[in-house]
């Protein structure tokens, strides 16, 4: 999976860095950015997996933006994958490489394996369900929580904003592809979301999982991929989830 994304990525993504044409980008809302490249990449990463697993529904971000209904069958699927073709849109087409290729595979509603690939950075996540999170290929572990606590957000109306004594919320680096393995390599404490789509969420919450963090929604619940949920809270271990909740 990893090895198909990284040809997909080199194929129809990298060329087009930093070159892309006007008529390349498009708005699907106001602020809302995509490109050719995120149509192109979903289609060959749906169109793989589909002769792969023809039994599995694939759950990608373009494609649900035109059919609402995917999200239904997906979260009825026994077997199911997520793709995000370019995670952190925005970030790409403005020519930042804090942008990643990711997928998850999910059976009974479990997110099971997960990938990420950072194709401007060269960095490649893997995670298996108790197997372990790695970075090219060396095993990942998050380092051990420590105050003062570093907190981010994805909300903008939020940055600034204090938790009890907690140091004032910084921005993310507004790729859930970024995100997700700047927590668990210590760069922030906890993230706090608030949307919750699972091709957003459910391949770096097996990261995190795997990594010995912990991923919580906002209501208090294990976050689970085919459940909507308010928001969520991203942690390095269970016991700051539970301290930032409460801050919530």
């Amino acid at each position: 999976m990893l090895a198909l994304m990284q040809d997909v990525a080199a194929r129809v993504i990298e060329p087009r860095f930093r070159a892309l044409a006007n008529h390349e980008v498009h708005e699907k809302n106001p602020g809302d950015l995509v490109t050719i490249a995120d149509h192109e990449a979903e289609l060959l990463l749906t169109e793989a997996l589909q002769t792969a697993y023809p039994d599995a529904v694939i759950l990608g971000e373009e494609a649900w933006s035109e059919d609402h209904d995917l999200l239904d069958r997906f979260q009825a699927a026994e077997h199911a994958f997520t793709i995000d073709p370019v995670d952190g849109t925005k970030n790409f087409v403005h020519g930042s490489p804090d942008h990643a290729v990711m997928a998850s595979e999910i059976v009974a509603g479990q997110v099971t394996r997960s990938w990420i690939w950072q194709p401007a950075h060269r960095r490649a996540y893997v995670a298996e369900r108790g197997r372990g999170a790695f970075r090219n290929g060396i095993r990942l572990a998050r380092p051990e929580t420590v105050t003062p606590w570093r907190g981010v957000t994805s909300r903008r109306a939020w940055i600034g904003r204090t938790l009890g004594d907690l140091a004032p919320l910084e921005l993310t680096w507004v790729s859930c592809g970024i995100d997700y393995p700047h927590l668990i390599e210590g760069d922030a404490d906890f993230i706090l979301y608030a949307g919750t789509k699972p091709w957003d969420h459910a391949p770096g919450s097996l990261l995190v999982e795997e990594a010995g963090g912990y991923l919580g929604t906002t209501a208090g619940q294990p976050y689970r991929p085919l459940e909507d949920a308010p928001g969520l809270i991203a942690a390095g271990d269970e016991s700051t989830y539970a301290a930032v909740l409460g801050l919530l």
